[in-house]
């Protein structure tokens, strides 16, 4: 396998503390009232990447499970992985209340699958694996875990979309972690050619896009500042004059992507759709 792991050096990252404070973040708020209004990306992804009754399927920082329960409509074998406990049963609970089978809940690192070589036909990831610290050392573990011939997809937000834009600004707030490369990255050709080019025996990619859609710019920010991890995080790491100039740039970016009128949001957020087929 060519996907190299960072090794540990002086002045490199540590990827455990940058690891420990995502997860905290992750799991603050609900991600899943957020996560839930994305579940048309994961159906998207599934027939993408074409999956077949009784296949073997992997989804990785899987969170609220909506290409787990996508690839359990189709009929195939789900093992649904996240490091937040929380949002594991949160999507346990849809699965049951859904009636599906063949799914298993199960609490793991994406950059440390508790998974025998070639375990599976197919490995899915829709906006988690982009947020591990380390790509590399992801990029690996997909691959190994993944058969040949098998399916790798992923559906990450682009540099320069809705969402890319969203982290660019929160990071002119509150500092990313040095050293940690923009999850973004994770939504554009290069980086993927990167990480898996060298394993691959075709990649394709599509750019499609995923429509947020709220009552008002103000709906908006209460939903994401009260549910989603990092939001919620930059918010309580600010001062109340940091806090309002971070809400303030928040709704002017919504106000750059918004196309609606009447002052509901209808907001269009890019992302790029990945399928690679393990050599």
């Amino acid at each position: 396998m060519s996907a190299t792991v960072a090794a540990t050096a002086p002045g490199a990252p540590d990827f455990a503390a940058v690891k420990a404070r995502q997860k905290a973040a992750w799991a603050s708020g609900d991600y899943a009232v957020v996560g839930t209004t994305l579940q048309i990306v994961g159906e998207t992804l599934c027939e993408a990447a074409d999956l077949r009754a009784g296949q073997r399927v992997l989804d990785v920082a899987a969170g609220n499970g909506n290409a787990t329960l996508a690839a359990a409509r189709r009929w195939c074998e789900v093992t649904s992985t996240d490091y937040v406990p929380a949002l594991l049963e949160r999507g346990r609970e849809r699965a049951a209340a859904e009636r599906l089978h063949g799914v298993d809940f199960l609490e793991a690192d994406v950059e440390a699958l508790p998974f025998d070589d070639a375990s599976f036909d197919a490995v899915l990831s829709t906006f988690g694996c982009m947020f591990a610290p380390n790509p590399p050392r992801v990029a690996a573990e997909m691959l190994r875990v993944c058969r040949p011939g098998g399916t790798i997809a992923m559906a990450n937000w682009t540099p320069d979309g809705y969402i890319g834009q969203l982290f660019k600004t929160l990071g002119r707030h509150v500092a990313p972690p040095p050293g940690i490369g923009s999850p973004a990255l994770w939504g554009t050709r290069a980086r993927i050619d990167e990480l898996f080019g060298a394993d691959a025996s075709h990649v394709e990619t599509r750019t499609r896009a995923f429509t947020f859609r709220y009552r008002s710019p103000e709906h908006m920010l209460d939903v994401f500042r009260g549910y989603y991890g990092p939001i919620l995080k930059a918010f309580a790491t600010l001062d109340e004059d940091g806090q309002r100039a971070l809400a303030e740039d928040l709704v002017g970016l919504m106000a750059r992507f918004n196309r609606a009128g009447g002052g509901d949001v209808v907001i269009p957020s890019d992302y790029l759709e990945i399928v690679v087929t393990r050599r």
